[in-house]
């Protein structure tokens, strides 16, 4: 008995139908590990150096943790999109140096949307830790906005929410960048009604989207006129003194 010939055309359509959807799929996984923006090796150079912290390369994502000693205070750090996780230890340090364990989100697919875990996926990496903040880069942070009901604290760098959180109570630190050319203090301040009203709001001069990782330059930024020490220096200075009050 023959097929008829419009079930063979519909099973035709339907395997041309698959085979499309699997090239499409096949060639976004494939994009989003082209082109990642790889972590400054001098920059790197300097965190493994650093003897006042201990860096770690857990399952959870990598951590900086204070040298010697127990921290009550903890960042969950979501990095941009297509960022090496790498290219924010440099930036961190210093947080780490001051007494916070940092944990560094290693995002599937290098896109933080991608990523279903919740915050509890990445603490665990440091149980001694009683109170954490949640805190993210550009697209890392749209998605710390989306933890931070589980969090102690949201801090964003270069970045805003999506989701409202005006009426949370969480204390925010939002860092902007003067010369940012992606997340502009323009799109910042649009989304700051977003945020509780005691947010507090940073614009970083002479900081552009990519002063805030050490990963090189960025399609579409603008040109930072503050230097890399500088910007550590004043990222370390803020964020600590965010972190502070929080300590138990």
């Amino acid at each position: 008995m023959q097929k008829k010939p419009g079930r063979r055309i519909w099973k035709r359509v339907l395997w041309g139908v698959a085979i499309v959807l699997a090239l499409l799929i096949g060639g976004f996984i494939a994009w989003t590990q082209i082109g990642v923006m790889q972590a400054d090796p001098e920059q790197l150079a300097s965190v493994r150096e650093n003897s006042a912290i201990t860096v770690t390369d857990a399952e959870e994502g990598i951590v900086l943790s204070p040298a010697g000693g127990e921290s009550d205070t903890g960042l969950v750090f979501i990095p941009g999109a297509k960022v090496d996780p790498w290219a924010y230890a440099a930036i961190l340090q210093g947080l780490a140096e001051d007494g916070t364990t940092v944990v560094i989100t290693r995002p599937w697919l290098n896109l933080a949307f991608f990523d279903p875990r919740g915050l509890d996926a990445f603490t665990s990496a440091a149980s001694d830790v009683s109170v954490w903040g949640v805190g993210g880069h550009s697209l890392g942070g749209v998605r710390a906005c989306q933890l931070s009901a589980d969090a102690d604290a949201l801090v964003l760098f270069a970045s805003y929410c999506a989701n409202d959180l005006s009426s949370s109570g969480l204390p925010v630190l939002s860092l902007a960048g003067s010369e940012d050319g992606l997340s502009t203090p323009e799109k910042v301040a649009d989304a700051r009604d977003q945020l509780p009203a005691d947010a507090q709001m940073v614009e970083i001069e002479g900081a552009a989207h990519a002063s805030f990782g050490d990963y090189g330059v960025q399609s579409g930024d603008g040109t930072p006129t503050i230097s890399t020490e500088e910007m550590h220096a004043e990222v370390t200075q803020l964020t600590t003194d965010f972190f502070a009050p929080l300590a138990p």
